[in-house]
């Protein structure tokens, strides 16, 4: 009887465990900016439109990739849907300096905070890097991917464009 009972409890926790998905709004964390400054998370807004997120490391080769490729068109996507990017780099204090070398040496035009202590990874439920998240004009989470290939930032921009006019998005 004991036996059933803890099993109970445990599939109850387990039920009731919160977890970023659908629908979920972006929870408010403090974050570094590039300058050192601080801004929470849950003043991230782009005036109705879209905003993905992306979690990155400076380690992480599929992370740096993916960035890469979708700079490739990013100034075409905004034009076109009014998408902003947001790259949470999950690097500690003591690799969080090369951040900035990054950021600069790549170009990227997104904005960029640093989550140094992992809240905002916790908050989001990211396991691994890189970890994407798209988010609807109103702040909600609509759709999320883990990991990396070439091609994937395709599939993301269908999802930006479906969003973008409104459409029901595919996972």
């Amino acid at each position: 009887m004991k036996k059933i009972i803890l099993a109970l409890l445990v599939v109850t926790a387990f039920a009731f465990t919160s977890s970023r998905g659908d629908g979920d709004k972006i929870p408010a964390i403090t974050v570094k900016k590039l300058d050192g400054s601080k801004i929470s998370t849950g003043t991230f807004a782009n005036g109705g439109k879209p905003i993905i997120i992306s979690f990155w490391a400076t380690w992480c080769k599929p992370c740096k990739k993916e960035l890469d490729a979708i700079q490739e068109n990013y100034a075409d996507w905004t034009k076109e849907t009014g998408v902003k990017l947001i790259a949470i780099s999950i690097d500690d204090a003591r690799s969080a300096g090369k951040v900035v070398t990054d950021v600069k040496s790549k170009g990227w035009e997104y904005e960029v905070y640093i989550d140094e202590n992992s809240d905002f990874k916790r908050a989001m439920n990211v396991n691994n890097v890189p970890h994407t998240f798209l988010v609807d004009g109103s702040g909600k989470i609509v759709w999320s991917h883990n990991s990396y290939t070439e091609g994937d930032e395709e599939k993301l921009y269908e999802n930006v464009k479906k969003l973008a006019k409104g459409e029901a998005l595919s996972h």
